[in-house]
């Protein structure tokens, strides 16, 4: 793909927006970079773009006069593709991608892409990890960590790069082509960006579009929507599943991890060796040992790698114990389905939980969780826009307590907690009503839980000293 000399525009500048903008100009093109958001608010990487690599700064309305000069358009994956300025772009034969498109023209090597609506992020690192100890060179990036254009100049004929993608990346590819890709669930999500949810599971199913015979497509066989996919995709399948045992693929039965084979059968690891917790991460083990399976990677030399992996930072994190109530820190879980997954990780030793959930909400229905709540929750503490909406439609189910910052909603929570609960930060909802993404909403509730415990080891230390 030549980019000297091309004009190009890259919507949103953010961590992706600014890794393309950067990788266009030390490629010749002419760049131009845009946000919404007015000039004087953007970061400081964004602004020193302009002294550092001559990219032009935009904002407010683009004119037709600038957009007519543009052969390329590279969206960032939170502008949706509908926008204006795509949209005239490509009406005028302009060339409409986002930023993993463009990095998978000029990565070197071969490429595992994993998405989903759930667990794609613990999955991809997991697999990541795996790979590497089993001696392959390794590039992990993507929607996680580093864009994918910033591996580029990592990359060789050698590597393997094992990238997360979102449903957002996947609207704008047009000949990324992963040599494996999973698609681990497809649920409710993301519905206030998406006209129904065929169409947002339409997006995910995009991750297959260019294989062939010799790729390799991994499924879970106890999804619905992906289970569906089976017999349309041109690539080799390997399926997964907890549920049930599978004629061929990687299955849970009791405590143990089994790949099936035409011709052999061998437990992998056993749950108990296992540190996560929760079902839905059997699944994305199980998912991972696909992955490495289908990049020919020893099993002898990956197991190790299941049994010392500790999980990745913000999804069902233990963060700390006071007072016999433990918490945890699952800031991730920013759709129904994610928090459906965390309370089911919890079992009744953990005792009962009081959850912390609310935020920038998507649009999908509360009412899942109500089974879940009755069985589990002693009572929630609603946080952000969409609280009213909680207390709407979960009110018949649990105690809910409002709260007006994460600070407040921690000390709610842990009064309302007795000695043996738990106190989970599970939203259901985005982060961007209150914090700057979901890391930022995890950290603020660390940081909150480890006040907490601050104040309460004083308090119990002037206690014995009598004061």
């Amino acid at each position: 793909m030549e980019l000297k000399g091309r004009k190009s525009l890259v919507m949103g500048a953010g961590r992706s927006g600014k890794a393309t903008a950067r990788f266009l100009s030390e490629k010749g093109a002419i760049v131009a970079l845009y946000d919404r958001k007015p000039i004087e608010q953007w970061d400081e990487d964004a602004l020193n773009l302009r002294e550092s690599h001559g990219v032009g700064l935009l904002s407010g309305e683009l004119p037709s006069w600038l957009l007519d000069q543009i052969d390329l358009l590279v969206i960032s994956p939170g502008v949706p593709t509908k926008n204006i300025p795509a949209r005239y772009v490509d009406r005028k034969d302009g060339e409409v991608i986002g930023e993993i498109e463009l990095a998978s023209r000029f990565l070197r090597g071969r490429l595992v892409a994993i998405t989903g609506s759930n667990g794609k992020t613990t999955t991809t690192t997991l697999t990541g990890k795996m790979l590497s100890d089993a001696g392959f060179k390794v590039l992990v990036g993507g929607n996680i960590g580093k864009p994918l254009l910033e591996l580029v100049e990592f990359s060789d004929d050698e590597t393997w790069t094992v990238a997360e993608v979102s449903s957002f990346q996947l609207e704008t590819i047009k000949y990324f082509h992963p040599d494996v890709a999973a698609c681990l669930n497809v649920t409710p999500n993301h519905l206030d960006r998406y006209d129904s949810f065929l169409d947002y599971a339409a997006a995910k199913h995009r991750i297959f579009m260019n294989q062939t015979p010799s790729d390799t497509a991994i499924l879970n066989a106890d999804n619905e929507i992906t289970a569906s996919w089976v017999s349309g995709l041109a690539a080799r399948k390997i399926l997964f599943s907890v549920r049930r045992e599978l004629e061929e693929g990687l299955f849970l039965r009791g405590r143990d991890l089994v790949l099936r084979t035409e011709d052999e059968e061998r437990i992998l690891i056993n749950r108990d060796e296992i540190f996560l917790r929760g079902l839905h991460n059997v699944e994305n083990i199980l998912a991972a040992f696909a992955s490495c399976i289908a990049c020919r990677a020893p099993l002898e030399k990956i197991r190790n790698s299941v049994s010392e992996f500790r999980g990745v930072e913000h999804r069902i994190e233990y963060v700390s114990e006071i007072r016999g109530i433990k918490f945890f820190n699952d800031s991730k879980a920013t759709s129904v389905d994610a928090t459906a997954k965390a309370l089911e990780a919890f079992s009744e030793e953990s005792g009962r939980i009081v959850l912390i959930m609310g935020g920038r909400g998507k649009n999908a229905p509360y009412e899942p969780l109500i089974p879940l709540i009755k069985d589990k929750v002693r009572a929630i503490v609603a946080i952000g826009e969409d609280a009213p909406r909680i207390r709407q439609e979960l009110s018949d189910s649990a105690e809910i307590i409002p709260a007006d910052s994460m600070e407040n909603a921690v000390n709610e929570a842990f009064l309302r907690a007795g000695k043996g609960d738990t106190v989970l930060l599970a939203p259901a909802c985005a982060s961007f009503d209150m914090f700057q993404s979901f890391e930022h909403r995890g950290d603020v509730f660390k940081e909150a839980v480890y006040r907490l415990e601050k104040q309460e080891n004083e308090t119990l230390i002037r206690k014995d000293a009598g004061i």
